[in-house]
């Protein structure tokens, strides 16, 4: 897997160590530089964000007096990719655990664009959690799309965990509302609320999603994204900024051969990919490590 961004940054490294660099010769490279790197699905801001970052790092003195100078771009690269992805760590688990220790239920809303793979995402946290002991039931606030509630319920039956559900139409806050009362009369740790894909487009939509939010009051918003979505994932994911994302969950990851998604999401919502999606089975999601993807990326 991304192979596609491993081989631009092998480019930037040879070239740059090629030969004593001029700010001139450093213009050029990086320019071809950042074409590669839309080239490999990374945003426009974040290409920008890159190529600026490296031309701080390199121009001047620095790279002329280095005598390794592939080892000092290849660590230059490294500290600009890992600031961009790293952000303030938020550990789930242990907010989660907060809460069941107050006798108090902690919600997570799962927002994202259709064909993300919410819905298996969702299906994939609740046994991560349900594996750790926690109690979760699932909202189906996605009363919107045609057999959205069925899909859900069959992941989640096979899960064994339960589903809160209305009719298709009903109002998805109150369906969510719903869902937090029965885990508070049952003693449920964990409330993951399902929601409609929306399209950036669609003011009505995501308008009854922020009263969703308004309403349920989740202790945690987190966007799901596609890998495979290209550009398009960092479109949506600065949409869904608007209703204070604390985190994303990256899907398809095992399948994505570019790399460019997880670097522009990190960087349009500054907030951490808390995890990411190896595979179709329940249990492949995995807690993401800003390391492991750098040394995939770096040469």
């Amino acid at each position: 897997m991304f192979d596609s961004l491993k081989n631009k940054f092998s480019g930037l490294v040879d070239g740059v160590s090629s030969k004593k660099i001029t700010e001139k010769d450093l213009n050029k490279i990086l320019e071809d530089f950042e074409l590669s790197l839309l080239e490999s699905d990374v945003s426009m801001k974040v290409s920008e964000k890159i190529v600026n970052e490296l031309k701080k790092k390199l121009t001047g003195e620095k790279i002329s007096l280095t005598s390794n100078k592939k080892d000092f771009v290849k660590i230059a690269v490294e500290e600009t990719l890992t600031e961009i992805l790293e952000y303030k760590k938020y550990d789930i688990f242990k907010e989660i655990e907060k809460k069941r220790k107050a006798g108090e239920i902690f919600s997570i809303a799962f927002v994202g664009f259709n064909g993300t793979g919410k819905t298996t995402t969702i299906a994939k946290f609740g046994k991560l959690l349900s594996d750790k002991g926690y109690k979760v039931v699932i909202a189906a606030s996605d009363t919107f799309r045609a057999g959205s509630i069925e899909q859900l319920c069959l992941h989640a039956e096979k899960i064994g965990i339960k589903v809160i559900k209305h009719n298709y139409g009903a109002d998805p806050a109150a369906v969510a509302f719903d869902a937090i009362n029965h885990a508070k009369a049952r003693g449920i740790d964990v409330v993951l609320i399902d929601t409609a894909g929306r399209s950036e487009m669609n003011r009505n939509l995501m308008d009854e999603m922020k009263k969703l939010i308004r309403v349920s009051n989740p202790n945690m918003k987190i966007f799901v994204g596609d890998s495979l979505a290209g550009n398009a994932v960092a479109e949506q994911a600065e949409k869904f900024s608007e209703i204070g994302l604390d985190g994303s969950i990256l899907t398809k990851v095992d399948a994505d051969s570019r790399g460019g998604a997880a670097l522009s999401i990190s960087y349009i919502t500054e907030k951490p990919i808390l995890f990411i999606g190896t595979g179709q089975g329940y249990d492949d999601l995995e807690p993401f490590d800003p390391k492991w993807l750098v040394e995939r990326i770096l040469p």
